[in-house]
């Protein structure tokens, strides 16, 4: 459908899906969108453009994440269509609350053992974690709103469509959300080059396994509320692995430590 209403500034009922990256445009579009309860990851407002405030406070209200972007930037994003100063680009699975990750280990009767990716913001990467991180029987994952990738198309298939069976709850703030899950009992262990060998620590109890991001690994303050820093042994001539695969060889890990 193609129905813009010319004005000052050009409203586009217009809205286009596109199977590579879901993305809904025009203000009108967008509004009904996020007042449906679509799942949406994130919101492209143009910089400058008025009479967006309250499709960016109900973009709020809905937990997506609202930036600031150019002109060019929302012209790619509608492939030339008429966007209004306004993008979206859909999640491809609902976010879960961290209270429903809690759940899943409460329903099995088993320690809780959840993922956490920190400023994870390749898609592929944060794909591979999810895809990982349901094969070998985590609760769910958490990943931040802000400088991280979100559910987006790209994640769903790297996950294998993994991420429409493991839950994924995204927080605003990482830190917050880890001194509330060690109040619950839950031992934070975060993975870094300099920590103690993981084989070296007892991965038998409740667990969150927290991985940083692709170039400069866990943030500050999220490594100071670790309990434990843990290592993986490197033998060959390079230092790190990438992210995806670190996190693989621990969760393993903590499934090793679980049926031993």
């Amino acid at each position: 459908m193609n129905n813009c209403l010319y004005g000052q500034h050009s409203i586009c009922l217009e809205s286009s899906v596109f199977m590579e990256e879901q993305i809904i445009y025009g203000r009108n579009a967008v509004m009904e969108a996020l007042r449906s309860g679509s799942a949406i990851d994130t919101v492209y407002v143009q910089r400058g453009a008025g009479g967006l405030g309250k499709l960016i406070a109900l973009a709020k209200e809905a937990g997506a994440v609202v930036k600031d972007a150019s002109a060019d930037k929302l012209d790619e994003l509608s492939a030339g269509g008429k966007h209004g100063g306004v993008a979206a680009i859909a999640a491809a699975a609902e976010y879960a609350d961290v209270e429903d990750i809690l759940a899943v280990s409460a329903e099995k009767g088993t320690p809780p053992f959840i993922i956490i990716a920190d400023e994870i913001q390749d898609p592929h990467n944060l794909g591979a974690i999810i895809r990982t991180a349901e094969a070998a029987g985590a609760d769910g994952v958490i990943i931040p709103k802000r400088r991280s990738a979100g559910l987006t198309s790209t994640v769903f298939k790297t996950s294998a469509g993994a991420a429409s069976w493991v839950k994924v709850a995204r927080v605003s703030n990482l830190v917050e959300t880890m001194k509330q899950l060690k109040a619950k009992g839950i031992w934070i262990y975060g993975a870094e080059a300099d920590g103690e060998p993981f084989r070296k620590a007892d991965l038998s109890g409740p667990a969150a396994l927290v991985i940083g991001s692709e170039g400069n690994g866990l943030g500050r303050l999220v490594r100071e509320n670790c309990d434990m820093i843990l290592s993986i042994d490197m033998y060959g001539k390079i230092n790190s692995l990438n992210a995806s695969v670190s996190a693989g060889i621990l969760m393993y890990e903590i499934v090793r430590g679980r049926h031993s």
